[in-house]
């Protein structure tokens, strides 16, 4: 896992790492451009000869830009470096930088304070091979406005490839909100460590791709009091060992889906699929009578029970005794898809979330039975894993899904705190959080996903992964890289266009076969 940073995460490391690991500011500043040079240099080649062009601004980040300037100098490229301000307004560690470049050879410095100033430098990023973005790091809290607010159009309108220096400038180091005019970058040399702007939408999309450079602190250092981690393989590779030989049926849990509704078969079929193609040994679908048929010839590798249904044939409460009795004999229990919104079945489903004593995830129709009835989940005898998108969420929430948006990781941390509950809010990069206040944020997936039925597939695989006795943590964490990595296996056979979550779900044992490698 990857540590991801806030903007203040990474002051506090660098106050740590000067004043108690005695390594001076200017030798973090002279890392992290030299290790952004190297990076530039792997993805663009040596540059010898090339032109390249700097746009600095007054602050560290316009540091960090005179020592990629000098560095691309000294290996043979022609740099033309643009400090947006006077040369006397930087100080400190920057400052000392800027004294460096200026005896370096092959790098020649414009401090752009006047128009004709800027208008040469939008000349020279029209004829330029490279740009590198140095104006504005992780402080910037509002829009860019005037000389560097110019400055980013500038470098956007010149069609060049960008590299920027920590992030994109203008972008909020956060939220991933764009504050205003914001640099749009092919790649991205974040230093130290990640931060969340680079990874949440949309400014992940202005990003491009994102390379993490050492700077000198220690690895221990820089994790120390990170509560938001990016999920690598080597997270989900330890929860899959190989199955022993003597492996049957029973040694992979019972998983029981409490799902469908008249119209809404599809989504307990793939769900309880889903759950097997993820490794559970047995599922069950429990379902309203008349639609079982239904189910039943859709999945011919799951089980189903018939139960008493209400007129709108959803579930009825009749049913909660039997689905208390076969829950005890189950390992797992995934509940909500297609269950419809009729209120009898809603008050089933609260009432199930409150005494099933099996772990359970819910989604879909079961998120919105909880609305108005989170306390439910602190009273629950068995752990409890939502997988709400965000509209799901605000409904929980009695707010709105722009609110939820904003800032998804502190939306899901407050309420997995709050609620004592396990969560994934869905979405490009899910957010994952527990109720120590622990926060993932996922790779894998894209926008071919984005189709009905892909939800009920994620919440069989928490489901499966539940019943095999995976924690509920590690179950959402499994469930959400797999299921995003199998909609990618499924997008390089197929395309984007026109994916289905059936792809996702046939996709799923390859998705497992590649962590495991």
């Amino acid at each position: 896992m990857l540590p991801v940073f806030t903007a203040e995460e990474m002051r506090r490391l660098d106050r740590r790492a000067i004043a108690k690991l005695g390594i001076p500011g200017a030798t973090l500043m002279e890392n992290a451009g030299a290790g952004a040079a190297r990076e530039i240099r792997a993805a663009f080649g040596p540059l010898r000869n090339k032109k390249v062009v700097v746009l600095c601004g007054k602050g560290n980040n316009g540091g960090d830009g005179f020592v990629v300037a000098r560095h691309l100098a000294r290996g043979g490229a022609s740099v033309r470096v643009f400090l947006v301000g006077g040369a006397r307004e930087v100080k400190g560690d920057a400052g000392a930088k800027l004294s460096e470049l200026r005896r370096a050879r092959g790098a020649r410095l414009t401090e752009v304070t006047r128009e004709d100033e800027f208008e040469e430098a939008e000349r020279a990023l029209a004829k330029c091979d490279l740009v590198v973005d140095a104006l504005l790091g992780t402080g910037l809290t509002g829009p860019a406005e005037g000389s560097m607010a110019r400055a980013i159009r500038a470098i956007n309108a010149s069609g060049r490839p960008v590299v920027a220096l920590d992030l994109p400038s203008g972008l909020s180091s956060d939220a991933g909100a764009l504050l205003g005019p914001t640099v749009a970058a092919r790649l991205t040399t974040t230093f130290a460590g990640l931060k969340r702007g680079l990874l949440l939408y949309p400014g992940a999309a202005q990003a491009g791709e994102v390379r993490v450079v050492p700077i000198g602190i220690p690895p221990a250092e820089v994790s120390r009091e990170i509560s938001v981690f990016l999920l690598e393989p080597s997270d989900i590779r330890p929860l899959f060992p190989r199955r022993p030989p003597d492996a049957h049926k029973g040694s992979f849990g019972h998983l029981l889906v409490v799902a469908g509704s008249v119209g809404k078969t599809g989504a307990a079929a793939l769900a309880g699929r889903a759950g097997l193609r993820s490794g559970a040994g047995l599922v069950t679908i429990a379902c309203p009578a008349s639609q079982q048929p239904v189910v039943a010839a859709l999945g011919m590798e799951t089980m189903t029970e018939p139960l008493p249904e209400t007129h709108s044939q959803s579930l009825a409460l009749k049913a909660k005794d039997r689905l208390l009795d076969l829950a005890a004999r189950v390992e797992a229990v995934a509940r909500g898809p297609g269950i419809s919104l009729d209120e009898e079945t809603l008050s089933l489903a609260r009432e199930l979330v409150a005494e099933v004593p099996r772990p359970m995830v819910v989604d879909a129709d079961g998120l919105s039975a909880l609305a108005g009835h989170l306390d439910l989940l602190r009273r629950a005898p068995a752990p409890r894993c939502l997988t709400p998108h965000p509209g799901e969420m605000a409904r929980m929430l009695g707010i709105t899904a722009a609110e939820v948006q904003a800032d998804r990781i502190e939306a899901v941390r407050a309420f997995c705190r709050r609620y004592g509950a396990f969560v994934a809010l869905k979405g490009a990069r899910t957010v994952i959080g527990d109720p120590a206040g622990k926060i993932f944020l996922n790779p894998t997936g894209n926008p071919g996903m984005a189709s009905g039925g892909s939800g009920d597939v994620l919440t069989g695989m928490v489901g499966a992964f539940l019943s095999r006795a995976m924690g509920p943590a590690e179950a959402l964490e499994a469930a959400v890289y797999l299921h995003g990595l199998a909609g990618d296996l499924a997008r390089d056979a197929k395309g984007e266009e026109g994916l289905i979550a059936g792809d996702i779900l046939e996709a799923i044992p390859a998705a497992i076969l590649k962590v495991q490698a």
